[in-house]
């Protein structure tokens, strides 16, 4: 695993979970850095990590492994992405002294049989076991998860809606979650970053991640200059 990270002064950091599931030709790079949300967080003084996800994981648990080693020492701030909401709360119930706020951006819609059926058919396609399909399936309002699990995040948590919604990210799924997390906030709701009309929506975006990962009372210092590492 080796995030990309942008360094600013301030260290604030921000964790980018990409959304996608199994798919050959998504990853951190076109989710959050191509349409400008990673650039665009940096240029408000975070420190923005954005691994890539497990390219083809047999379950979330496993994808919660590979992901671990990412998470900062310090509790870090996490926006997640349509199915990387999945692996995020699973995230966030393994390691919650770990991950200080949530952002539940785009949340991918569980159990409807249509999109289901076609997503089953799509992982089956690329040599998924019917094992592995419930696995990654399986779940509530969120896939892999069960709703009771929810209750177990003690963290302030915010849910974004697909605006407007399509069959994979569908508006119940955005009123069940704020239902189960009775302290959560809902922010402005935009296009998924890989569709192209999210283009106009950026800066709305990145306002709305800064004020949510950033801790009442707290500011950032941008700098001019970034530097790009591995870790």
């Amino acid at each position: 695993m080796t995030p990309r990270r942008h360094h600013r002064r301030d260290n604030a950091a921000v964790l980018l979970i990409h959304g996608g599931l199994w798919d050959d030709d998504m990853d951190a790079d076109r989710f959050w850095a191509a349409p400008g949300v990673s650039a665009g967080l940096d240029r408000e003084g975070f420190t923005v990590l954005a691994p890539d996800r497990l390219h083809r994981p047999p379950t979330w648990d496993a994808e919660v492994e590979d992901l671990a080693p990412v998470l900062p020492k310090d509790p870090v701030s996490v926006v997640a992405g349509s199915n990387g909401c999945s692996v995020t709360i699973r995230l966030a119930l393994a390691f919650p002294n770990r991950i200080e706020r949530l952002l539940l951006a785009w949340p991918a819609t569980a159990g409807d049989p249509t999109v289901d059926s076609r997503t089953r058919i799509g992982l089956a396609n690329l040599g998924a076991s019917e094992q592995n399909i419930r696995a990654l399936l399986d779940g509530q309002t969120l896939r892999g998860v069960a709703d009771a699990e929810l209750s177990r995040l003690k963290m302030p948590i915010a849910v974004l809606p697909s605006v407007p919604e399509n069959p994979f990210h569908q508006r119940h799924t955005v009123d069940a979650l704020r239902r189960l997390l009775p302290g959560s906030e809902e922010l402005p709701g935009c296009p998924e970053p890989p569709r192209p009309d999210f283009g106009p929506h950026l800066e709305q975006f990145v306002r709305a991640v800064t004020q949510n990962a950033m801790p009442s009372g707290s500011s950032l210092s941008p700098t001019p200059a970034s530097i790009t590492a591995r870790a």
